[in-house]
């Protein structure tokens, strides 16, 4: 499993504006003046890199996992190289990076990113893409699980609408783990952007193209997701991509109900009815939310006052929380959940979307819950139950050496199937940890996972904590 946990940092680039003023006079342009406009380059890497770019590494990458290699390459006298590490290597975790051109490029003309790659192993590469630049990311596009081979082999990525690209810096970005624990490298030669006019067939669509029936509660946002693009390909592939909210235009058949951000955030402000679409470059996106939007949110209820010394709490408003390394580890490219801890008028709870599986970890210090008796948590799921839908919690203990890996680990799960859930109220759980049965130690406590296998697509959480009467 590829463990990715990526920083992103941020950069701002300030623009100064040079204004005309005439006193005492107006003027009209003349029809001749030529407006400014961008470098329209279309090369990333062409034997090193084109005017402008740069390369920036994301936190917690291999330090030199870049480099450019003058032996092995496809074409000219150079390559890009990258060198995946191996699990535990102490130079960093993954490999990743963008690289950016800060002045900005005009891609308008161009309708795909192409490259030649090979591997030293046949191996998926998690993340790539362009349009991440450290900043808004407003028109990111994302090709995930690219599949490279020991042969050179030229990827295109479309771009799902080219006319957005009037001004882009994230060129090209990438983060790869490792495979099967091991690192290996991997090559990339002749990277540029093309107009190759064999790009056809768009079939944008939205929530990975479902028809979704969904409650909401007025105040309370919902992230549209699974929000991709796919092409047909001259040789015939269907090429799908992860792509940004901002290529999108969506509407709202009740504005008074729910509104749609550029950014994809539905915002319901009224109760009713109102369904979600999309349009893509002209096409209709397949997918559409419909929301039954219900007045004010109701909070899971208030845990019982207990003495703080009883308690060690990993989630909520009522006690102090230990320190959590995160409430989404996202592991790639296994998992599909998204979201986290977010704030709602106040409020503190745990929204999770497209959920299969999520961790929440707390490595730093683990946390000693053997003198505790119990495990509490409210969960909240407003979508239809189904017969073969469930959630399982599942405990990870990292064992006497305090850390992931070594052999001392061990873990356990409790199922909740069909008969436990109710749609649209708060369940209160109070799960003895001694049925948690093949937790051998509480001892180094660090991970809360929620499982569903997509069998439940949304879930809200609060009030995570481990108690002793």
């Amino acid at each position: 499993m590829k463990n990715r946990n990526l920083t992103y940092q941020f950069s701002t680039l300030l623009l100064g504006f040079l204004f005309l003023a005439l006193a005492g006079c107006e003027r009209e342009f003349s029809n001749e003046v030529d407006f400014a406009t961008f470098n329209n380059n279309s090369d990333i890497f062409i034997d090193g890199f084109s005017g402008g770019l740069e390369y920036l590494p994301f936190a917690g990458s291999k330090l030199n996992a870049f480099s450019v290699d003058t032996e092995t390459r496809y074409k000219g006298e150079s390559s890009m190289r990258f060198d995946v590490p191996n699990v535990g290597d102490p130079d960093g975790s993954f490999a990743g990076a963008i690289f950016p051109d800060m002045g900005g490029r005009d891609l308008s003309g161009y309708d795909a990113l192409t490259f030649w790659a090979k591997a030293t192993k046949a191996a998926t590469i998690n993340e790539i893409g362009f349009g991440q630049d450290f900043g808004e990311n407003k028109y990111l596009v994302t090709k995930q699980n690219l599949r490279i081979s020991t042969g050179w082999t030229k990827y295109i990525i479309p771009i799902p609408d080219p006319s957005k690209l009037m001004r882009e810096k994230g060129l090209f970005w990438y983060a790869e783990g490792p495979e099967d624990g091991d690192g290996y490298t991997f090559w990339i030669d002749e990277l540029r952007f093309e107009n190759l006019g064999t790009i056809a067939q768009p079939q944008p669509a939205i929530l990975g193209g479902q028809d979704v029936d969904q409650s909401a509660f007025v105040d309370i946002d919902i992230p549209l997701t699974g929000l991709t693009q796919t092409f047909n390909l001259a040789s015939g592939i269907n090429q799908t991509v992860s792509v940004a909210p901002s290529y999108f235009d969506f509407q709202s058949s009740d504005n008074d109900v729910a509104r749609v951000s550029e950014l994809g955030v539905v915002s319901p402000v009224g109760t009713g009815t109102a369904e979600i679409t999309a349009i893509l470059g002209g096409v209709r996106a397949e997918g559409s939310l419909s929301l039954d939007v219900a007045g004010g949110f109701v909070f899971a209820p208030t845990p019982p006052a207990r003495d703080p010394a009883n308690v060690i709490s990993i989630f909520s408003d009522a006690y102090a929380n230990v320190p959590v390394d995160f409430y989404n580890g996202f592991f790639a490219p296994f998992q599909t959940t998204l979201g986290g801890a977010i704030d709602v008028n106040g409020n503190n709870i745990i929204e999770y979307t497209e959920l299969n599986f999520v961790a929440t970890e707390f490595k730093n210090p683990t946390v000693d819950a053997s003198a505790m008796t119990h495990f509490h948590v409210d969960i909240r799921i407003d979508e239809a139950i189904d017969s073969a839908d469930f959630i399982a919690i599942e405990l990870g203990d990292f064992g006497p050496n305090d850390a992931f890996g070594g052999g001392d680990d061990s873990s356990s799960r409790i199922t909740l199937d069909s008969s436990d859930l109710v749609s649209g109220e708060w369940i209160s759980l109070d799960i003895p940890l001694s049925d948690f049965t093949t937790l051998t130690s509480r001892s180094n406590l660090a991970q809360i996972f929620f499982i569903s296998d997509a069998t439940i697509s949304v879930l809200l959480v609060d009030n995570m904590y481990f108690y002793t009467e």
